[in-house]
C-alpha cells in the first residue's frame, strides 16, 4: 500500500481495508468482540437487575403487608336525618352502593388498580354496641359488644357450614323489628351461637332490634383483604375495658347481615356508616411510578382527589389508607440500599473501563511497527485513525448490540431505555480508545528500539498535576462519604466513586514507589552467583513506565472484591448479632411474658438434652418500680430485676458478648449472702445495671420492693445490654439474695441444641412454655426482593471483578509475551535450561504480582477503614420483621478472607501464566523464534 492510497483512499478503499484487516487478524478481532460483548452484557444487565429487583420489592411489600394497612377505604356517614325515610333507606341499600363502588374504583390511582375479587362495600355500625342477652359469654361479667355489617358478595367468599344464608323477607325498613344474620365459625364457637340464636340490638327508640342467626359460615380465603382488612368480621377478640384497674375483659365480634337489610341499622345506636373498601393490585406497579402513586394517595387523603371522591360518595366522605406508610418504608429501605449498590457498580465499571483501555493499548502496541511504517510513507493521523475507527466499529457495535440483546431475557420485566446507555458507552469507549491509543504515539517520529524504562523514568509535570487532581478528588470523596454517609449521598456519583478513587491514588503511588525496591533488590542480587535473579529483576525494571493500567486494574478489582466481600460478610454478621440479641443465647425456654415459673423436671430435661453445653437459670421480675427521684419531682420508672447465678450468667455474658462482667461483682463483700440463703435484712447487695437504671439509682444504697423480696442495692457495674432482657432496662442481682426464688427463663448455650428434645420437654412440662432458638431466629431474616437483588448484585460484582482481574493479568503478560519468548529463546541458545527459563519468567512477573497483591490488601483495608463510618448495612441486612430493631447500626468491617484470598489468587494466577508461557516457549524451540531481522 502506498502513501497516496492512504491520503486519497475513498469509499472503494475503505471496505477492502477493513475486510483485509479482519481477515489478517481474526483472533484479535474475536477477542476484542468477546470482551466488548461481556462488558456490554454487564453494563446492560446492571440497570435492568436494579430496576426489576426494585419493582419486585415494591410489589412484595404491598402484597405481604397486613390488609388493614394496604387497603384503600372510602367512608361516608349515614344519610342526613333531614331526608325523608324512604330516601335514607334507599341510599344504604346495595342497589345504591354498587354504582358508587364502580365509579370510585375507576377514579382510584391506576398504579394500584383495585382487585375486584377482594374488594367489598356495605353499611356497618362504626361503634360496637353492648348486648345484654344472657346466653352470650361474659369472662369478667362484662357484656359483649357487637358490630353489625352488610358485606357485598358474601356467598362468593364464604362457605355455609350450618343453617341457611341470611335473607330478607319483604322490604326491610328502618322500623323492621327483626332481620336475619350470620356469623363465622370462630365467632359462633366463641359466642356459643348456633342457628336460631337471637341477639337484641339497642335502638334509638328503645324498642330494640332482633337479629336471628340463621347461618354459620367459614371464610374461603381468610387471609385476603375481604376478611382481613377488618379482622373482627372473621375472628372475635377479647379486649380489656378501658380505664379500669385491675382490667376486665369482654368479647367483641361482628354479625353479618344481608345487603338489603342495611336500612334497619339506621335505627340503631351504633352510628352506622357506608363504606367502600378496595384491595390494591400491585402486579403492574413499578418503582418508577412510586412518586406518582404517593402523590395520588396524598391527594385522596386531603386534596383534589378527595374532592372527586366526595362528588361520587357524598360531601362528608373520608378516604383512609396506610398504603402511604408502606410506600415510605419501601422508599427508606431503597434509599439505604441504593448507594451501597452504586458503590459496587462504580467499582466494577471502573475495572471494566481499565481493562478495555488495556486491550486497546495491547492492540495498538502490537501494530506499532505497522502504523509507524504507514506514517513514514506519508499516512496522515486522520486517515490512519479513521481506518482504525472503521475496523473497531465493525467489531464493537455488533458485539455491544448482542450483549444488550442477551441481557434482555434475563430481566424481561425491566424497561429497555436505561439498558441501552451502558452498551452504548462501552462501544463508544472502545471505538475511541483503540484508534486514539494507537495513533497518538505516532504524532512525533520515534527512534527504533527507544524505550522508557520504569526505573529511569521521570514523571512529567502534566502527570504530576493529574495525579494531584485525582488525590484531591479522592480526599473529597472520602471526607464527603464519612460525613454524609451513604443515605445522604445516594445520588452523588463522587461519593459512590470513593473506593475507585482510593484505588487510583494507591496505584499511582505504588507505580512511583516501585523503582525503589527494584533498585535495592537488583543491587543485592547482582552480588550473588547466577544470572536468573539478576536478569529477572533487570527485566522487571525495564518495563514500560506507563504500566500503571495493569496495576490499576488489579487494585480496583481487588478493592471491589474486598469491599463487596466485606459487605456480604457484614450483612451476615449483622443478622447473626440481631438473632443473638433477640434470643439472648443459643436457645431460650420461658413461659408467658417470662413470668411463669419453670418446673424442675423441665430444667432437668433441658440440661440433659443433646447439644446443650451449659444452662443459665434466670428469674425475671418485670415492672419493679425504682425509688422516686431525690429532687422531689415524684417521677418514677420501672425496671426488670434479673436473679441469676453469678458464675453461670457471667460465663454466658462473656461467651455471647452481651454485657460481659466479672462474676465477683455480684457477690456481696465478706460473703454476706451465703449460697442458698436469702439476703439478711439491711445488707447491701451489689448489682449490675443498665446505664439508665444506674443513673436513676446513683452511687449510694437504694431500697427496692420487688415481688421476689425487698432489697437494698448498690450499683457495682454498668453494662449496656444483657442476654435475658435485650430490649429493656434491667438490674442483675445474685439469685441467692432473693426471698422468693423461682426460675422463669432458661438461657442455653451449645453448638447445636436439639430443638426437638427441647420442645418435647416444654410440651411435657405443660402449656404456655415456649422454645426459641437462635438458629431459627437467624433463618427468619428472609430477604425481600430488594435485599436479594442487592445481595446478588454484590456477588456478581465480586465474580466480575475476579474475571476482569484475570483478564488484566493475561493482558499485562500478553503485552510483553513476544519479547519474553524471544529473550528466552536467545538465552536457551546460551545454555539456559528449561527450569531456569521458568524461574526467569516467574521471577520477572513476581514484582508486579506481589505489588498488586500487597497493594490490593492494603488498599482494600484502607478503603474499608476510611469509608466504614459512612456506610451502614442495617437496611441491607435487616428488613421490617422479627428482630429488625435489635440493632441500632450495622457497620462495615474488613473481612480477612475477602482481603487475602483475591490477592493470593493474583499471585498464583500470575505464576501459573508465566509457567505456561515458559512451557509453550520451550515446546516451540529457539529456531522458530530467532529469525534474521526480527527486532524483538
Amino acid at each position: 500500500m502506498t502513501a497516496r492510497s492512504i491520503r486519497d483512499g475513498g469509499a472503494r478503499a475503505a471496505a477492502p481495508w477493513v475486510r483485509t484487516r479482519l481477515r489478517t487478524a481474526p483472533g484479535t478481532a474475536w477477542a476484542l468482540g468477546l470482551l466488548v460483548l461481556l462488558t456490554s452484557f454487564l453494563a446492560a444487565a446492571f440497570p435492568r437487575a436494579v430496576e426489576q429487583h426494585a419493582d419486585e420489592g415494591l410489589r412484595h411489600d404491598i402484597a405481604v403487608a397486613d390488609p388493614r394497612h394496604s387497603v384503600l377505604e372510602l367512608n361516608n356517614p349515614q344519610p342526613e336525618l333531614q331526608l325523608p325515610p324512604k330516601e335514607r333507606e334507599a341510599a344504604v341499600r346495595a342497589a345504591a352502593l354498587a354504582p358508587v363502588h364502580d365509579k370510585v374504583r375507576s377514579a382510584l390511582p391506576a398504579e394500584v388498580l383495585p382487585d375486584t375479587a377482594d374488594s367489598a362495600y356495605g353499611f356497618r355500625t362504626s361503634k360496637p354496641m353492648a348486648s345484654q342477652d344472657r346466653w352470650l359469654p361474659r369472662p369478667d361479667r362484662v357484656d359483649p359488644q357487637l358490630t353489625y355489617s352488610t358485606l357485598s358478595a358474601l356467598p362468593d367468599h364464604a362457605t355455609l357450614r350450618a343453617g341457611a344464608w341470611p335473607a330478607v323477607h319483604g322490604e326491610v325498613t328502618e322500623s323492621t323489628p327483626e332481620v336475619e344474620g350470620a356469623v363465622t365459625e370462630e365467632t359462633a364457637k366463641t359466642l356459643r351461637a348456633k342457628p336460631g340464636s337471637t341477639i337484641t340490638v339497642p335502638t334509638q327508640d328503645g324498642n330494640g332490634l332482633t337479629v336471628r342467626i340463621t347461618g354459620i359460615v367459614a371464610p374461603k380465603h381468610p387471609g385476603t383483604a375481604y376478611w382481613s382488612a377488618q379482622p373482627l368480621l372473621r375472628t372475635p377478640a377479647l379486649v380489656p375495658e378501658p380505664n379500669l384497674y385491675p382490667p376486665r375483659n369482654y368479647w367483641t365480634a361482628a354479625v353479618l347481615l344481608p345487603p338489603d337489610a342495611a336500612p334497619v341499622l339506621l335505627a340503631t345506636t351504633g352510628e352506622p356508616e357506608m363504606f367502600w373498601r378496595f384491595a390494591p393490585d400491585a402486579s403492574a406497579l413499578t418503582a418508577s411510578r412510586l412518586a406518582g402513586l404517593s402523590s395520588s394517595i396524598a391527594s385522596l387523603e386531603g386534596g383534589p382527589g378527595l374532592v372527586r371522591m366526595r362528588a361520587l360518595a357524598g360531601s362528608n366522605a373520608t378516604f383512609t389508607t396506610d398504603l402511604d406508610e408502606i410506600l415510605t418504608g419501601y422508599a427508606t429501605l431503597r434509599t439505604a440500599i441504593g448507594p451501597i449498590v452504586t458503590v459496587a457498580a462504580v467499582g466494577i465499571g471502573a475495572v471494566a473501563a481499565v481493562v478495555v483501555l488495556m486491550t486497546a493499548g495491547l492492540v495498538g502496541g502490537r501494530r506499532r511497527a505497522e502504523l509507524a511504517l504507514l506514517r513514514a510513507r506519508g499516512g496522515s493521523l486522520y486517515g490512519i485513525g479513521g481506518r482504525l475507527f472503521a475496523e473497531t466499529v465493525v467489531i464493537a457495535v455488533p458485539a455491544a448490540a448482542l450483549g444488550l440483546l442477551l441481557a434482555v431475557p434475563f430481566f424481561d420485566r425491566a424497561r429497555l431505555g436505561p439498558s441501552v446507555v451502558g452498551p452504548a458507552a462501552v462501544a463508544a469507549l472502545v471505538c475511541l480508545a483503540l484508534p486514539l491509543g494507537a495513533v497518538l504515539p505516532h504524532r512525533r517520529p520515534q527512534l527504533p528500539g527507544a524505550r522508557e524504562d520504569l526505573m529511569d523514568a521521570r514523571p512529567s509535570r502534566r502527570r504530576t498535576v493529574a495525579e494531584l487532581t485525582a488525590l484531591v478528588l479522592a480526599v473529597g470523596a472520602v471526607v464527603g462519604l464519612r460525613r454524609r454517609g451513604t443515605g445522604d449521598g445516594g445520588g452523588d456519583l463522587l461519593l459512590s466513586a470513593a473506593p475507585v478513587l482510593v484505588g487510583l491514588i494507591a496505584a499511582l503511588v505504588l507505580v512511583r514507589l516501585l523503582p525503589l525496591p527494584l533498585r535495592l533488590a537488583s543491587r543485592a542480587v547482582a552480588r550473588r552467583r547466577g544470572a536468573v535473579g539478576f536478569l529477572s529483576l533487570a527485566r522487571a525494571g525495564r518495563g514500560s513506565a506507563g504500566g500503571a493500567l495493569p496495576l490499576l486494574a488489579l487494585l480496583l478489582a481487588l478493592t471491589t472484591a474486598a469491599f463487596g466481600g466485606s459487605v456480604l460478610a457484614g450483612v451476615a454478621d449483622a443478622r447473626d448479632r440481631a438473632a443473638l440479641h433477640t434470643v439472648g443465647a443459643d436457645a431460650r425456654i420461658s413461659g408467658v411474658l417470662d413470668a411463669a415459673p419453670l418446673p424442675d423436671r423441665l430444667i432437668r430435661a433441658v440440661r440433659a438434652a443433646d447439644g446443650v453445653r451449659e444452662v443459665a437459670a434466670v428469674q425475671v421480675v418485670s415492672g419493679v418500680p425504682l425509688p422516686a427521684d431525690r429532687d422531689g419531682s415524684g417521677r418514677m420508672k420501672n425496671t426488670t430485676v434479673l436473679g441469676v447465678d453469678p458464675a453461670a450468667y457471667a460465663r454466658l455474658a462473656r461467651s455471647t458478648g452481651l454485657g460481659p462482667f466479672p462474676a465477683d461483682r455480684l457477690r456481696a463483700a465478706g460473703g454476706a449472702v451465703a449460697k442458698g440463703a436469702a439476703a439478711s435484712k439491711g445488707s447491701v447487695l451489689p448489682v449490675i445495671a443498665s446505664p439508665s437504671v444506674a443513673a436513676e439509682l446513683g452511687d449510694g444504697p437504694r431500697e427496692l420492693s420487688t415481688p421476689a423480696g425487698d432489697l437494698t442495692v448498690r450499683v457495682a457495674g454498668v453494662v449496656p445490654r444483657t442476654a435475658a432482657v435485650p430490649d429493656s432496662d434491667f438490674l442483675i442481682v445474685d439469685a441467692a439474695s432473693l426471698t422468693r426464688k423461682q426460675t422463669t427463663t432458661l438461657l442455653v448455650t451449645g453448638a447445636s441444641p436439639d430443638a426437638k428434645a427441647l420442645r418435647a420437654a416444654a410440651r411435657q412440662a405443660g402449656e404456655g412454655f415456649s422454645v426459641r432458638l437462635r438458629s431459627e431466629e437467624r433463618a427468619a431474616y428472609v430477604d425481600t426482593p430488594l435485599q436479594k437483588g442487592a445481595w446478588a448484585i454484590y456477588a456478581a460484582a465480586i465474580a466480575a471483578g475476579a474475571g476482569y482481574a484475570l483478564i488484566a493479568v493475561l493482558l499485562s503478560l500478553l503485552r510483553t509475551a513476544p519479547e519474553r519468548t524471544a529473550l528466552l529463546s536467545r538465552l536457551r541458545t546460551m545454555g539456559l535450561t528449561s527450569r531456569q527459563g521458568r524461574r526467569l519468567l516467574g521471577l520477572e512477573s513476581l514484582p508486579q504480582a506481589l505489588l498488586a497483591a500487597f497493594g490490593g490488601v492494603l488498599v482494600g483495608w484502607a478503603t474499608i477503614a476510611l469509608l466504614a463510618p459512612g456506610v451502614d448495612l442495617l437496611g441491607l441486612a435487616l428488613s421490617a420483621g422479627p428482630g429488625s430493631t435489635a440493632l441500632d447500626t450495622a457497620p462495615l468491617r474488613a473481612d480477612p478472607w475477602s482481603l487475602t484470598l483475591p490477592a493470593l489468587g493474583v499471585v498464583v494466577l500470575t505464576a501459573a501464566v508465566a509457567a505456561v508461557q515458559a512451557w509453550w516457549a520451550g515446546r516451540r524451540g529457539p529456531i522458530n523464534e530467532l529469525r534474521s531481522g526480527d527486532p524483538r
